[in-house]
């Protein structure tokens, strides 16, 4: 599991093809290589990648043809900037929201406009997945644990302060990137609860009541 709140900004110094799949090696300056081992799970870009092996500034990850084709991963090119957390630890504190390292979509920046010393934007997503944004609920972009802001049909904004613009790659973006999307864990078990129960006391107004909607 991730929290959402990006430890550093990496860089990918090799991408190679191999039997159909695509391995990554990621370097970065700003993460303690050394207390790490094989195996461990660290977030690219919001996309949960398991380590193969690790450089003394840097590690390898192996990145499937499904989450290519699933993910915005197969935009990046060497040289490309990424958002890089590794998993949290027991007992370490949980500045943003539960995230899981699954990507639920790609969506695409539509607008980016300055407000004040931040910058808003508008995300767009497929159809299927706006139900589970909703305002002032939590959602992961890139790895970056965000509130949201307003939802309008198939999109949605995001308020960036200057802090987040400058330790992520946000910003970076520009009107048609295309980011990796994970909605709230919640807004999942919230309509599988409400999908699969036959007890008719667990109602929308009673998920609303205790604080589940």
């Amino acid at each position: 599991m991730f929290s959402g709140i990006i430890k550093a900004i990496g860089k990918v110094a090799k991408m190679e093809q191999q039997g159909g799949d695509l391995r990554l090696t990621i370097t970065s300056a700003d993460l303690p290589w050394k207390e790490f081992a094989v195996g461990e799970s660290i977030s690219v870009n919001g996309v949960c990648l398991t380590a193969v092996e690790f450089l003394g500034n840097g590690f390898v990850a192996d990145v499937s043809a499904e989450t290519t084709k699933v993910t915005a991963l197969a935009n990046l090119a060497e040289g490309s900037r990424v958002n890089l957390e590794p998993s949290v630890s027991l007992g370490e504190r949980l500045g943003g929201h539960l995230v899981s390292g699954h990507i639920d979509c790609v969506g695409q920046i539509k607008t980016r406009e300055t407000d004040a010393r931040s910058v808003r934007l508008v995300i767009g997503i497929p159809a299927e997945y706006s139900r589970y944004i909703a305002r002032k609920g939590s959602v992961c972009i890139d790895g970056v644990s965000l509130t949201v802001n307003e939802v309008s049909d198939n999109t949605f904004g995001v308020n960036i302060i200057p802090h987040t613009a400058d330790v992520t790659i946000i910003g970076d973006y520009r009107t048609g990137t295309e980011v990796n999307i994970e909605v709230d864990l919640l807004a999942r078990y919230v309509e599988r609860l409400l999908a699969n129960s036959d007890d008719s006391a667990i109602t929308e107004e009673y998920l609303r009541a205790h604080g589940y909607a």
